[in-house]
């Protein structure tokens, strides 16, 4: 049976790590943005994901960024889900056994990417990492566009049955045939979270349990108010929510993420617009549309 993790619900911001312009991550400020996320009423705090950039950081940077997020959050009401998944299992279990000694509460892991294993591959590589950290949650995370293959209905429901400290899957897959697929046939316990802000409205209305989001870094207090309401089925307050920062949640991938959110948080003043190659600052075309974007949420 699949643990039951409680505070596993509601709404999760991948977090983007500043940087300074020398290329170094600048803790000053990632500290004042966590502290940001807390107060606005984000539940899970998200390190070393992809819209933290963590393909370009080595695993002493992750660590340092997943221990400072969990000494923020350390007495308060956030958790942390800190980001180890890797396209190799012996490393990604080594990490994950790390993030959880210096205080992460669960583990994001992502499919391999590069690799495409088979669904086989899938479901081996997820066991060996559920079996080497017994007792630590880990939300599996799916998201085909960026590692080029798909953890199946199948695979994700065989995971969740046959590993108890699986609670969770993000679905950025886009599959709403699949997602529903994993929400009615999941076991009792297993969480469902969305993995792309602008379809989260639906995707809780048919049963999933909040969102893992990027609009959250730039708008802490009005994505959590969007998830919490929903949740509670305040549909009418959660959709005017929705449709007042819906433009900024589109706009934020219009280029490769999280190039488009760090520009509207340098714009907002909560950090300096610096990316890790091969990320580069957004055009000016886009640029026009991100201020846009911000104006129409209410924040510009």
């Amino acid at each position: 049976m699949t643990t039951r993790v409680d505070w596993m619900r509601g709404c999760a911001t991948a977090l983007v790590t500043p940087f300074r312009k020398d290329g170094s991550v600048d803790d000053e400020c990632f500290v004042r943005l966590v502290e940001r996320q807390i107060k606005g009423g984000v539940k899970l705090l998200v390190p070393c994901g992809t819209t933290g950039e963590s393909a370009t950081m080595d695993e002493a940077e992750r660590l340092a960024v997943i221990r400072l997020t969990a000494e923020v959050a350390k007495g308060k009401s956030a958790k942390v889900v800190a980001g180890t998944g890797s396209n190799n299992t012996a490393a990604t279990i080594d990490f994950t056994r790390r993030a959880r000694e210096v205080g992460a509460d669960a583990a994001l892991v992502v499919a391999p990417y590069y690799n495409k294993p088979t669904q086989d591959g899938m479901f081996a590589h997820f066991s060996e990492i559920a079996k080497s950290v017994k007792g630590f949650p880990l939300m599996l995370y799916n998201v085909p566009g960026r590692t080029s293959s798909n953890i199946s209905a199948d695979t994700t429901l065989r995971l969740a049955n046959e590993h108890e400290n699986i609670v969770a899957t993000k679905e950025a897959s886009g599959n709403f045939s699949q997602i529903m697929e994993i929400i009615a046939k999941r076991p009792r316990n297993f969480k469902v979270l969305s993995g792309d802000d602008a379809v989260t409205l639906p995707l809780i209305s048919i049963g999933a349990d909040g969102l893992v989001s990027v609009v959250s870094n730039e708008l802490p207090k009005e994505t959590s108010r969007m998830v919490e309401k929903a949740l509670d089925g305040a549909h009418t307050a959660a959709r005017k929510i929705h449709y007042k920062i819906l433009a900024l949640m589109e706009a934020n991938f219009i280029e490769s993420s999280p190039a488009p959110c760090k520009f509207v948080m340098s714009e907002m003043g909560l950090l300096e617009e610096n990316l890790r190659l091969p990320i580069v600052r957004v055009s000016e075309p886009t640029r026009k549309k991100l201020r846009e974007a911000l104006r129409l949420s209410g924040n510009g």
